[in-house]
């Protein structure tokens, strides 16, 4: 199963990046967070300061997946990218 759940992630991964529509910023910072989420785990670091409005931005919402397992992570990136019309 976790395999499955793992190539699955891994082809979701592929298919983001060959997307025929630029996702919305929202999106995209949905996207990234789940990845982190999935890849790395719980956020750590300090948050970027006020200038890096983007950085902080991907920070606010990595940290709001905190406690969110990878499988759960990967399960809603790979729904997700399905949705927007990845395979």
């Amino acid at each position: 199963m976790a395999n499955d759940l793992q190539s699955k992630f891994e082809a979701a991964v592929a298919a983001s990046k060959t997307l025929k529509q630029r996702p919305d910023n929202e999106t995209l910072l949905k996207l990234y967070s789940l990845y982190k989420q999935a890849t790395d785990g719980d956020v750590s670091g300090k948050r970027p300061g006020m200038l890096d409005m983007v950085g902080r931005a991907k920070y606010d919402a990595w940290t709001a997946l905190q406690g969110t397992s990878a499988d759960a992570a990967m399960k809603e990136y790979v729904a997700l990218v399905k949705k927007l019309g990845g395979k």
